[in-house]
């Protein structure tokens, strides 16, 4: 690779990388995939398939975080399978935000100092107070505290739906921090955006314009067309994302909305992702009660059932011996 970086979706689909050689197979001998618990088993298949003989993979990535939005748990059913070697090399992040995500890994939420404000806890009553306080910590707390504007600050929350979901989170935000008419299907030129171009992936960006070929975006430099009739299913508002979109990406400061309707969506894995999106800084608008501390303590995974972990189990298990 030379040394660049690319992406699985662009390596696979050759727009990036080295290509393939006369066989399809990449042409390397090692590839390293970073955030692989964010591999489905769709994707993972497809990465192995297409190395060569003699390549070598190396899978990395926090085990803590979210699965896969896709199918499967690869990342986590092999380090659970024990068929490959493994090095436990992570650094806990520093500070008093990496303290409290390293505590919620092992399932303790504590209280950890903050001196500079580096965590703050922001009680809300309801849905609407945290829609209130997430736009006023996003447009005047945050920037005024840290020098941190609001591009690069990020909310997340538990869903797309519901009073306090992204919907409404980005309806707000784009009220206080982007207002206009909405002329090119809900969006203006400079509209922070999230634009999932397959499930499970999302790319952040902004709205440069729009024409007859559809949404044109800028995505860290690169520009998108988004046709018009893909534009309503693959773009969003970008300044609220579920923990899920977020996983893979940091920010100088995070803002994390629980409202009292998020304790379903809660489990440790999903607290641990949102909590250590943020550098810097992280505010958690908290309407849920008890219901994050049970999260963290009691509820290690979200249930998800795939057959590779006894399939790789298989693979170790000794061949039965002829009877004589």
């Amino acid at each position: 690779l030379g040394g660049a970086a690319v992406t699985v979706a662009g390596l696979l689909s050759g727009a990036e990388g080295p290509g393939r050689d006369s066989d399809g197979l990449f042409a390397l001998d090692l590839l390293v995939v970073l955030d692989a618990p964010q591999l489905d088993v769709e994707t993972a298949a497809m990465l192995v398939e297409s190395l060569p003989d003699g390549g070598r993979l190396v899978l990395s990535g926090d085990p803590g975080v979210l699965w896969s939005a896709g199918a499967g748990r690869v990342f986590a059913d092999l380090l659970a399978a024990r068929v490959c070697p493994q090095i436990a090399s992570r650094t806990p992040d520093p500070g008093p935000v990496g303290e409290l995500v390293s505590g919620i890994g092992v399932g303790e939420l504590n209280q950890v100092p903050a001196p500079g404000k580096e965590v703050v806890i922001v009680p809300v009553r309801d849905a609407g107070e945290a829609v209130h306080r997430t736009v006023q910590l996003v447009a005047e707390s945050v920037p005024r505290a840290f020098g941190v504007t609001a591009e690069q600050t990020q909310v997340i929350t538990v869903g797309h739906g519901g009073a306090a979901g992204t919907r409404a989170l980005n309806a707000a935000l784009k009220q206080r921090l982007q207002p206009g008419p909405g002329r090119f299907g809900g969006f203006d030129p400079g509209d922070r955006i999230a634009y999932v171009p397959a499930p499970g992936r999302t790319l952040q960006g902004s709205v440069v314009s729009a024409d007859a070929d559809g949404l044109h975006l800028d995505c860290a430099g690169v520009p998108v067309v988004v046709p018009k009739e893909r534009v309503e299913s693959a773009v969003r508002h970008g300044w609220a994302l579920t923990a899920h979109q977020a996983a893979g990406m940091r920010w100088p400061a995070a803002v994390v909305v629980l409202p009292g309707d998020a304790a379903q969506g809660l489990s440790r894995p999903w607290v641990y992702t949102a909590f250590s999106r943020g550098d810097r800084h992280l505010s958690v608008v908290h309407g849920a009660d008890q219901a994050l501390a049970h999260a963290v303590a009691q509820i290690p995974s979200q249930d998800r059932t795939t057959r590779l972990r006894p399939l790789l189990e298989g693979l170790l298990a000794p061949a039965p011996t002829a009877a004589g």
